[in-house]
């Protein structure tokens, strides 16, 4: 056989095995719903409980619509509400198996770039949580002035600190009519203490001591509500936080939703993570049960699931070449066993606005 006949034949062979595997990772990031780029306008946030007119968004939301693929008509609508930290609308795509669950279900989904995000106007930074609650309600009145959107049918999504946005907002808004809350913490400082120590979890005693003194001292800081430079000279973090960062926390840092949680009146799925470092969910999970209103909770903790329900196995060996073949070739299944179905589930049994 020359040559020519043997490197044909090996191209032959490459193409055998590379073009199935690109098939299959075109149709596992092949996702059942259209998505439409949408601009949100942010003009009146002080009626909503923001701090500003635009509520630091610089006047407008840049966001992603999804709607059911190949669909027409009106559909019930879900806006998601990001956690904590820089995020664009699409969450780098981690959001796509969530929209598809709720599209399964005849829902739309509305989500939107964190201000000064993704070539976004504003900062997410200058926000409290009550500026970022006011751009959710910019956005629900956008929202009931679209053809697609069945207005009686709108509800949300909020994970992590987006528990601390949602259920103010919802006893507010009689638009809302279901939530979904995906590990939630209760008490700001209280989550900062547990996140500290699951860091530590194989650090000796005198180790975790020395971290929560230093965290006491940080909260003592904040307490005073010290200036940016007098918050450098306490050298109360190894790294000191940014400016911009340090007024956030400053702004935020005395959240507790134990009082919104008796006010909330819809259908309320609360999702938790088994593996959870960031938040204690059984803290959660126990207040969420004694304080809101008797047959709207429904709880569910996923074994194994992080704060984010990713699979443990994934999400805390996210560097592995491994894992991250696993997050490309099979997207959806780098979520808990059960939590995509479960929010198709919750979604599809929710009624009208009250």
């Amino acid at each position: 056989m020359s040559k020519k006949t043997w490197a044909l034949v090996a191209v032959a062979l490459v193409a055998a095995l590379v073009v199935p595997l690109g098939v299959r990772i075109a149709v596992a990031n092949t996702f059942a719903f259209d998505e439409h780029r949408v601009s949100i306008p942010v003009t009146d946030a002080v009626a909503a409980g923001g701090t500003t007119p635009d509520a630091h968004t610089g006047g407008r939301l840049d966001g992603v619509l999804t709607t059911p693929k190949g669909s027409t008509g009106r559909h019930g609508l879900i806006v998601f509400v990001h956690g904590d930290g820089a995020a664009n609308a699409t969450r780098d795509d981690a959001y796509f198996p969530l929209w598809e669950a709720f599209a399964r279900a005849g829902y739309a989904t509305l989500s939107w770039n964190k201000a000064g995000v993704a070539g976004s106007p504003g900062n997410w930074l200058d926000q409290s949580l009550a500026d970022r609650g006011a751009e959710v309600a910019a956005a629900l009145d956008w929202a009931r002035t679209r053809p697609e959107v069945d207005t009686q049918r709108m509800g949300a999504w909020g994970i992590s600190q987006g528990g601390w946005v949602l259920p103010p907002l919802a006893a507010r808004r009689p638009d809302i009519s279901f939530l979904v809350l995906v590990g939630p913490a209760i008490n700001w400082l209280r989550q900062g203490e547990y996140h500290t120590l699951a860091g530590l979890r194989d650090a000796s005693e005198e180790e975790r001591q020395r971290a929560l003194r230093a965290q006491a001292a940080n909260v003592a800081v904040l307490e005073r509500g010290a200036s940016y430079p007098d918050y450098l000279a306490a050298k109360v973090d190894a790294t000191p936080m940014t400016q911009d960062r340090y007024g956030f926390v400053l702004r935020n840092f005395r959240a507790d939703v134990t009082p919104s949680l008796a006010r909330i009146a819809v259908p309320t799925l609360l999702l938790l993570g088994g593996a959870d470092r960031n938040v204690d969910t059984a803290e959660t999970a126990r207040v969420y049960a004694e304080t809101m209103r008797p047959g709207l909770l429904t709880e569910r903790t996923f074994p194994g699931a992080t704060h984010s329900l990713t699979r443990d196995d994934i999400e805390y060996r996210s560097e592995d070449p491994w894992v991250i073949a696993q997050a490309v070739v099979a997207p959806r299944d780098i979520y808990a066993p059960g939590y995509l179905d479960a929010l198709t589930d919750f979604a599809s049994r929710q009624r009208a606005a009250r």
